[in-house]
């Protein structure tokens, strides 16, 4: 994380409520400005939530605007300022690797007992994977480009991307995905459908490139393998 990162985003709070009364219960929204302004801070408010800030004191945001705008007297030091944003991005970061670790048990423990289930193959990688329909099709290489359709799901069965749901397959470089997806595809044959169980080693670890996917996920796909672009070029 970013060195007073929420510092930043509290000085940003500022910028969006700037001329507000803090005094007013209701605040307007009519105006683009206004429903703009309040969807900065919602958007705000939610990532500081994810990032385990979800304790901040709005009255106290407030005051410091108000102060700020009014130019007022700063009614705390720099340095006690810098010591209480401390405190909170070091109780954030200890909040979020204990869910980062209760993730990983988690879905070490899924995939313990869903390797047991009859059709699950685990590869010496660690993938799991099932094959949902068989086809004899050529099987890509790790250069080829190959085009599918997929939907990606978390353990619990919510749904965090698919080409499905949009109706439109994607093309995509079979070296260029992630581990799980590299392995899983040379393993099929065009016209094969897989449901893929990705350890989050495999997949994107600690790195999540999207709130949508907590830290060591393990993911679930259902990947058809449409066909493979190199080939049907040559053919």
């Amino acid at each position: 994380m970013k060195q007073h990162r929420l510092a930043a985003a509290v000085a940003l709070v500022g910028l969006v409520l700037a001329g507000c009364d803090s005094q007013t219960s209701e605040v307007k929204l009519e105006t683009p400005a206004q429903k703009a302004s309040y969807g900065i801070g919602l958007n705000m408010g939610k990532s500081l939530a994810q990032e385990g800030m979800d304790d901040l004191d709005s009255k106290a945001v407030a005051q410091g605007i108000d102060d700020a705008v009014g130019k007022k007297e700063q009614r705390l030091k720099d340095e006690e300022l810098m010591e209480a944003f401390a405190f909170l991005q070091k109780r954030a970061e200890e909040r979020m690797t204990a869910l980062n670790a209760e993730s990983a048990k988690a879905g070490k423990k899924f995939l313990e007992e869903n390797a047991k289930r009859e059709g699950v193959v685990t590869t010496a990688s660690g993938l799991q994977y099932e094959v949902i329909k068989k086809a004899d099709g050529a099987q890509p290489k790790e250069t080829d480009v190959v085009t599918v359709h997929y939907e990606g799901k978390l353990t619990d069965g919510t749904v965090f991307d698919s080409s499905i749901e949009r109706g439109t397959p994607i093309d995509l470089p079979v070296g260029g995905v992630i581990p799980g997806w590299v392995e899983g595809l040379q393993l099929m044959h065009v016209g094969e459908k897989y449901k893929l169980y990705i350890p989050s080693e495999l997949a994107y670890g600690e790195q999540s490139p999207s709130p949508a996917i907590p830290a060591n996920s393990v993911l679930v796909f259902d990947l058809e393998l449409i066909g493979i672009k190199d080939k049907a070029a040559k053919e």
